[in-house]
């Protein structure tokens, strides 16, 4: 793995340090090669809401490795088998979605890991170097893997400390459209009851040490500085095609003829 432990993600989030990243849901290689070549430090391939298949992932991984970036993938549910193919494809973390209790914390880290501390099958593809490095992978795996829990439903917010109280979670990130969902009007984030639902996840946080992550959805600089303020710390900033489309719009509006 090119880049293992290259930016130390994982000291950043232990220390509450703010890092920036951004998603990828495009499932070409040069894509992701472009958005690893421009400062972000880690990109989340995301395989719950896009088309991308395991083979995709993996040639997205190698290139985002390559080019000095941390890879991530979001899982598209809470199922070892899937986490353990994308860990076993090389990638160094997962972020995993609708995680509601302790019982779904648990089962991610445990999904992750090897025996004793998880009950993640062993095998010898490209994460342990094809074999040839398995004692290598196995300690920067206790060491340096990344796994970061999806917020976003009542049910989350109402089991937050059980969940951050799980040993190997290393920080959440907030799902605002979901957990509004959950609350029976999706999008409405002028709830009453969402923006209190917001309000004690970022306390309960605080209490528990756990880096706060938030994906603020424009391309604005503006937006990502709101929620720096708020205080969080793991910031996905937009994804590809909203970068691609936000600027295409740009120039064809600002043409005067």
């Amino acid at each position: 793995m090119n880049v293992k432990g290259k930016y130390k993600l994982k000291y950043k989030l232990n220390e509450g340090k703010l890092t920036f990243g951004s998603w990828v849901t495009i499932g070409n290689p040069i894509v992701a090669e472009i958005m690893a070549r421009t400062g972000f430090e880690w990109l989340t391939i995301d395989m719950e809401h896009s088309a991308i298949t395991l083979d995709i992932a993996q040639n997205l991984i190698r290139t985002i490795e390559f080019n000095d970036c941390i890879p991530l993938v979001r899982v598209r549910e809470n199922n070892p088998y899937i986490i353990k193919q994308v860990m076993d494809a090389g990638a160094h973390g997962i972020i995993v979605p609708m995680v509601n209790s302790k019982k779904d914390a648990e089962a991610a880290v445990k999904a992750v890991r090897y025996p004793p501390r998880g009950f993640r099958g062993v095998g010898l593809a490209r994460a342990q170097d094809y074999g040839f490095d398995f004692d290598g992978y196995k300690k920067w795996l206790e060491e340096e893997s990344i796994i970061i829990v999806q917020i976003e439903h009542i049910d989350a917010v109402k089991n937050l400390k059980e969940i951050l109280s799980t040993e190997g979670v290393d920080g959440f990130i907030v799902g605002p459209y979901d957990i509004s969902g959950s609350l029976g009007e999706p999008g409405n984030f002028e709830n009453p009851n969402f923006k209190k639902c917001i309000e004690e996840i970022m306390v309960v946080s605080k209490d528990f040490k756990k880096p706060a992550g938030f994906h603020v959805i424009p391309p604005d600089a503006k937006e990502v500085e709101k929620i720096i303020k708020l205080g969080y710390r793991f910031i996905a900033i937009s994804l590809d095609t909203l970068f691609l489309g936000t600027l295409c719009k740009k120039v064809i509006n600002e043409i005067s003829l």
